[in-house]
């Protein structure tokens, strides 16, 4: 009616000193400090956080300066052609400084004829007359060369009453500020007959009267290469008012230097 299952194996020595196993594996941690443990798990966390909010930080300060380098490259770009504008204007600057300067030049080499005849006028002796008067054009002292005086210079032809008075005009003429004294001198001086004044009538009588002889001349002069400026008193005596004025309007815009 019952049974009755009874193991005796376990009653054997042979099993008597192997404990029972058990399902799972127990895990087993070290006893003592856990400080370096909690620390290593500290790091190992911490480290790949650091790491990223740095390369979130650098990324950012990348950007940053790319977009700084842009700008400043744009700048650099502006200020190259600002740079390019004020040097160009600078060269048309100098340009125009120098045409001004070139027809100041030339404007303050100008001998008004009207001043140059009174000029004259006033210093011929009594006993000098004038025919003509001629301007010489400018001749370069070496061929290919600047001219050395652009105002070229004036011949004299006339008669005077004796060889003193041709050296007489010739001393006043050196004493003028429109001629050079050192390039003033006596080309040609020769006695001869004085021309029949116009009108005259043939003598009745059969004696002829032969009037003494005159001297014919030609001297030649180098103008002055003074600046007309530097002539306004002059100018003002044989009544150049124009010119005068005109330098004076350009000495107080400072074209012309006082």
């Amino acid at each position: 009616m019952y049974s009755l299952d009874v193991n005796f194996l376990k009653d054997r020595p042979a099993y008597q000193g192997k404990p029972e196993r058990k399902a799972g594996i127990a895990l087993k941690f070290p006893a003592g400090n856990l400080t370096p443990v909690y620390v290593g798990v500290g790091l190992g966390v911490g480290l790949p956080v650091l790491l990223g909010i740095s390369w979130w930080f650098l990324q950012g300060k990348i950007v940053e300066l790319q977009a700084k380098a842009t700008e400043l490259d744009q700048e650099s770009k502006k200020l190259d052609t600002d740079i390019g504008n004020i040097t160009k204007i600078k060269t048309e600057t100098i340009a125009m400084k120098a045409e001004t300067q070139a027809l100041v030049s030339v404007f303050d080499q100008i001998r008004p004829w009207s001043a140059m005849l009174q000029d004259l006028r006033d210093r011929t002796p009594a006993a000098v007359q004038i025919e003509t008067i001629k301007q010489l054009p400018p001749v370069a002292v070496v061929a290919g060369q600047p001219l050395n005086n652009p105002a070229g210079g004036l011949e004299i032809t006339g008669l005077a009453r004796s060889y003193n008075d041709v050296n007489d005009f010739l001393l006043i003429l050196q004493q003028s500020q429109f001629l050079k004294s050192t390039e003033s001198r006596i080309l040609t001086a020769t006695l001869v007959d004085p021309p029949l004044t116009p009108g005259a009538g043939q003598p009745t009588t059969d004696v002829i009267i032969k009037p003494p002889q005159v001297v014919k001349y030609t001297i030649q002069s180098t103008m002055s290469d003074v600046p007309a400026s530097s002539l306004i008193q002059e100018l003002e005596k044989k009544g150049t008012i124009g010119l005068v004025t005109r330098i004076r309007s350009m000495q107080q815009t400072g074209v012309i230097p006082k």
